[in-house]
């Protein structure tokens, strides 16, 4: 039988706790400490749980995805932890971050640590052909998303981005580890290359239609359910789908308006540029088209499915995950 997510969530923080606990034991402590916190700060664990629903596609014992879940994931965190140094963020998911509550060194040491431990942990996997191949995918997600976070930091001194440059940055740093992710589970229980291929295809246009989705909330969200500041990608003059896409649509004196108050150059006081950008945004229509192009890449996504050659009742809790993680308001 198929499991429905609710079965795989606590099936796999079972798995992460049996996993992570001993950090807390482990010497020397100002190193493992820092990765114990992390590990219970909380989270979606979205990746795992398309990862152990991929591997739940062909077989019903799902237990062998498992390590390629948690893989990921202490993987994810650590980008996230080298993500707050880089922003010199004070808060993730609620709580201080590791270089606010320690230090700067200790994060860095502790955030190598744990991208070394993500790759170790493939050790459990046993069978050395699956393990040699959902290596490589692992290796090809890691390199991805190094490659779109340096290239999101290259967007900051830009003038000059357009539309498929930034499409390919979330395709790299959002898209792949989800995608290669998948991959990884659908190898480890015993699919075939080709269906690696087209649940890998799948993970990165989901993951793509998750970002533009992020992109609209991040202007256009409920700030009630959003639970944090809209608007904040317009108060730092962030390239996102949203703004790129309304220079492609926006025509004239309208165009002009959109580069003005959306720079640094405008001197309004932040409410006031926000709301003046989000007006100029619904001049050109731009939450709609978003939402339009997110549902044609999670369309696009669901008919790979249809390539893979198992029970579409298989696929249908997969497109229900999907669609509630690009239509989700927070």
């Amino acid at each position: 039988m198929s499991h429905k997510k609710e079965d795989l969530f606590p099936l796999f923080m079972d798995y992460w706790k049996q996993h992570t606990e001993p950090y807390s034991l482990q010497q020397p402590n100002g190193l493992y400490a820092p990765m114990h916190y992390i590990a219970q700060g909380g989270g979606k664990r979205m990746r795992p749980l398309f990862i152990l629903m991929a591997a739940n596609l062909f077989v019903d014992d799902v237990s062998p995805a498992l390590p390629v879940g948690f893989c990921v994931e202490l993987f994810h965190n650590f980008t996230l932890l080298h993500d707050d140094i880089m922003d010199e963020a004070p808060l993730r998911r609620g709580r201080e971050t590791v270089h606010m509550k320690w230090d700067r060194n200790t994060a860095i040491l502790s955030g190598d640590l744990m991208m070394i431990e993500s790759l170790r942990h493939l050790e459990h996997i046993q069978d050395a052909e699956r393990r040699g191949r959902i290596t490589d995918y692992f290796l090809k997600g890691a390199v991805a998303v190094c490659e779109g976070q340096q290239i999101d930091m290259d967007f900051e001194t830009r003038d000059d981005v357009v539309l498929d440059e930034y499409v390919g940055m979330i395709r790299l740093k959002t898209a792949a580890l989800l995608a290669e992710g998948m991959a990884m589970g659908a190898a480890s229980v015993g699919a075939s290359k080709e269906q690696d291929e087209w649940i890998r295809k799948f993970g990165y246009l989901v993951g793509t239609a998750f970002q533009i989705q992020d992109d609209i909330l991040d202007t256009f969200g409920d700030p009630e359910k959003f639970g944090k500041k809209v608007g904040g990608d317009i108060a730092q003059n962030k390239k996102t789908y949203l703004y790129l896409r309304a220079l492609e649509l926006a025509e004239g004196q309208l165009e002009k308006d959109i580069r003005y108050f959306y720079s640094s150059e405008c001197t309004l006081p932040e409410k006031e540029r926000i709301a003046k950008v989000t007006e100029l945004f619904n001049e050109v229509g731009i939450r709609e088209e978003a939402e339009r192009v997110k549902m044609k890449y999670t369309t696009d996504a669901f008919l790979c499915l249809k390539e893979l050659g198992v029970d579409e009742k298989k696929c249908q809790e997969l497109k229900d995950f999907a669609m509630k993680l690009v239509e989700r308001e927070v």
